[in-house]
């Protein structure tokens, strides 16, 4: 298995362009998937019942990077806690919560680059956040329960999902959602071949990730989310997430 490539400086200013790269930023042309922009508000905007989280809900987004996701939850839930492995990522999305924003420069082309700025959403209240580093395969044991939790495109980047699904049904309370969105890019880089939900031996990805939650959840949505992650100003990766929306029993 490979180091963690997230921790990379490279790595860092993709996703914080990723993140909270304004549209023109991110995506200088005409022509292009302008609906794959703002995926980390996205996936939150798009999956969670708003009108199902109480004034004193509690949130975990895990696998938040450079944390705009766990922003984006902390305009509907009190307190909101943003887990990643990657200690890199962490650091980022601290100081952005601590400062209100972080100068960072992005790829245009060979090393030439472009300035910009990752700010905390306009009217967030940055004291609702916490972030720390933390491993989604061993979550410590004092996290509590929540009424949301979010996974964004971190099944396929585990070495075994199942280990993090089966915590899941610990964390979410009962009546609480379960977010999660996947492309369901399964590599033995990250994941060996026998922990792959689905992808092998014509197995469905989605149909045996339905089958592996619905003793414990209910899938209230179901919907693509493309998403766009610019390498520099020619290169780009366009892929499109499975997005659920789940229902603790």
């Amino acid at each position: 298995m490979a180091g963690n490539i997230y921790e990379e400086e490279r790595l860092v200013r993709e996703y914080l362009l990723f993140h909270y790269g304004d549209p023109d930023e991110v995506l200088p042309w005409k022509h292009g998937p302008r609906d794959a922009l703002g995926f980390a508000a996205r996936c939150v905007r798009e999956l969670l019942n708003s009108s199902a989280v109480g004034r004193d809900a509690r949130a975990l987004d895990v696998g938040c990077a450079v944390g705009r996701s766990t922003f984006e939850l902390a305009g509907q839930c009190r307190e909101v806690i943003g887990i990643d492995s990657s200690r890199a990522f962490i650091e980022a999305a601290e100081k952005i919560r601590r400062a209100g924003l972080l100068d960072y420069t992005y790829a245009v082309e060979g090393d030439c680059t472009a300035r910009s700025s990752a700010r905390v959403p306009a009217g967030t209240d940055s004291g609702r956040v916490k972030f720390e580093v933390g491993d989604a395969m061993d979550l410590r044991a004092d996290l509590g329960t929540f009424d949301v939790v979010l996974a964004a495109n971190l099944l396929c980047r585990l070495p075994d999902a199942r280990v993090f699904l089966a915590r899941a049904s610990q964390l979410v309370k009962p009546g609480g959602q379960l977010l999660l969105t996947t492309p369901f890019t399964w590599l033995e880089q990250f994941t060996p071949r026998d922990r792959w939900i689905g992808g092998t031996g014509g197995r469905d990805s989605a149909d045996e990730l339905t089958a592996l939650l619905e003793p414990h959840f209910e899938l209230k949505t179901s919907k693509d989310l493309p998403f766009l992650i610019r390498e520099h100003a020619r290169k780009y990766q366009w892929s499109m997430a499975w997005g659920t929306r789940w229902l603790r029993r």
